[in-house]
């Protein structure tokens, strides 16, 4: 039977503090966020290693928990503060809006597959993250009608521009995400200023296309 505590620890001071993570907050926030909880069950043997984990079980377009490392680069990338409203964008089973609900004051996480939202919602609401909602919606709507966010976690990679959720950004804000646009994919942080948006280049990085964002197909004759 797997110990998951010491899973845990082992993944935190295996992948996480060797990646430049120093955030303690965050460190907190991957010590005590059971990621095996937000994992089929059949799959939970593979909830601390670094990989991705796909969680979607065969519907539909296959959605992943990506891997630990990536998504606490990301977030300590936004500078997620105490007082801040946080959009997760894809959340899949949910873990990455529990990892953000542990830093920040308000997440909305939204997730296209209704199944993974409902599951995402229940063991959110199981584990007492009482300041998280899911919201079903596709990855490049985000949440408007909650909008302003202070951050904006993409949890997966794109292919395309996201304007739509660039506009969702409060003055100040962070959107965090991987660009696969070209090569290699890196993780990006896109900071909106007064009339502006400044986009700069944090690490290298892979990560599942999340549905939707995928590049349009090319006609080939």
């Amino acid at each position: 039977m797997t110990d998951f505590g010491t899973a845990r620890q082992r993944m935190v001071d295996g992948q996480i503090r060797p990646s430049d993570v120093t955030d303690l907050r965050i460190i907190d926030a991957m010590m005590s966020v059971p990621r095996e909880a937000f994992v089929p069950a059949d799959l939970r043997g593979l909830a601390y290693l670094d990989v991705d984990v796909e969680v979607s079980g065969g519907r539909g377009a296959k959605r992943f928990l990506i891997k630990p490392v990536i998504i606490a680069k990301m977030l300590q990338a936004a500078g997620i503060g105490p007082a801040d409203r946080v959009l997760v964008v894809g959340c899949a089973t949910g873990y990455s809006a529990a990892l953000a609900a542990s830093l920040a004051g308000q997440v909305i996480a939204t997730e296209v597959d209704p199944n993974l939202a409902d599951a995402a919602a229940t063991t959110l609401k199981n584990l007492g993250f009482g300041n998280v909602t899911i919201v079903t919606a596709a990855p490049a709507a985000g949440a408007p009608a909650n909008a302003p966010f202070d951050a904006i976690i993409l949890d997966g990679a794109t292919q395309i521009p996201l304007q739509q959720l660039y506009g969702q950004l409060a003055e100040g804000g962070r959107l965090v995400g991987v660009f696969a646009t070209g090569l290699p994919p890196r993780a990006e942080i896109v900071t909106r200023s007064p009339g502006d948006y400044g986009t700069r280049p944090i690490f290298d990085a892979y990560a599942p296309v999340l549905p939707g964002l995928e590049r349009p197909a090319t006609f080939t004759f």
